[in-house]
């Protein structure tokens, strides 16, 4: 008898970045029509309306991404520690940026917490690559976004540092 259907492994990995986007978001839905919405932002800054929505697809890209990397690894053990502890790791930094630029306003040290999380995104996607090439790939979109997200964050920081 089987306890835990095929697909389960699939669904959890897929969802499980979203629990740290869903708790990030209350703490963002709060401060973007208070705090947030008197900084001063670059031109290009996104519209607030599309951060959910690419957070979302990135999250389910990176959770698949890391169900591939599971299966192929024969699951937890000795093999997949380094590119799952990897992905844990970027994935707790990831979902920590969020109290720290929204909950807490240290607009520096969300850049601090940025460049780590694109570090340890970039050290996953490398020992994704020769695990399984599409999970590397499924990382990219992230990346890219990662950077963007960087990038407006040194802005906001440069341009709000001295603002109370």
């Amino acid at each position: 008898m089987e306890v835990v259907p095929a697909w389960a492994p699939a669904v959890g990995f897929t969802l499980l970045p979203h629990a740290g986007g869903f708790l990030g978001g209350n703490i963002t839905k709060r401060e973007i029509p208070t705090w947030y919405q008197t900084l001063q932002k670059p031109s290009w800054c996104p519209p607030n309306w599309m951060f959910a929505p690419v957070w979302g697809t990135l999250y389910t890209s990176m959770g698949y991404g890391s169900y591939l990397v599971w299966k192929e690894l024969g699951g937890f053990n000795e093999k997949s520690l380094i590119p799952l502890g990897l992905y844990a790791g970027n994935l707790a930094l990831n979902w920590a940026w969020t109290p720290i630029f929204f909950g807490a306003h240290k607009m520096g040290w969300g850049l601090v917490t940025l460049l780590l999380t694109t570090g340890t995104a970039t050290a996953t996607t490398a020992s994704w690559y020769n695990i399984n090439k599409a999970a590397a790939y499924l990382m990219i979109p992230y990346l890219a976004w990662l950077s963007l997200a960087s990038a407006l964050n040194y802005r906001i920081w440069k341009d709000n540092r001295n603002k109370k």
